[in-house]
């Protein structure tokens, strides 16, 4: 039998008449909002944990790459950066050199 509002107000009407208003109002906010279905299980979460940490995982990785990426694009231009610093200046000793 599928439990819908109208059963459970005819059993919150049922407990308020049996237990008192407080006690029923108490009772019933300890029950589900709707049908057991719909409530995780163990397997549920152990299922959810499995695909967060995969994902996580997979995060991870793409961060990692990202970052070395990203590393060795900066220590390229560097590297540049310091080959046409030093040309230029050796090019500059070269022509002073020569004017002396």
């Amino acid at each position: 039998m599928a439990i819908d509002e109208r059963a459970r107000h005819q059993l919150y009407l049922k407990l308020e008449e049996l237990l008192g208003s407080e006690e029923a109002t108490i009772l019933m906010e300890h029950l589900p909002p709707v049908g057991w279905a719909d409530v995780a299980t163990r397997h549920d979460l152990t299922e959810l944990e499995q695909r967060f940490d995969l994902k996580l995982e997979s995060t991870k990785h793409e961060l990692i790459a990202t970052f070395r990426q990203e590393f060795m694009r900066q220590t390229r231009t560097m590297i540049y950066a310091v080959i046409g610093a030093v040309a230029s200046v050796g090019g500059l000793v070269v022509v002073a050199a020569r004017l002396a």
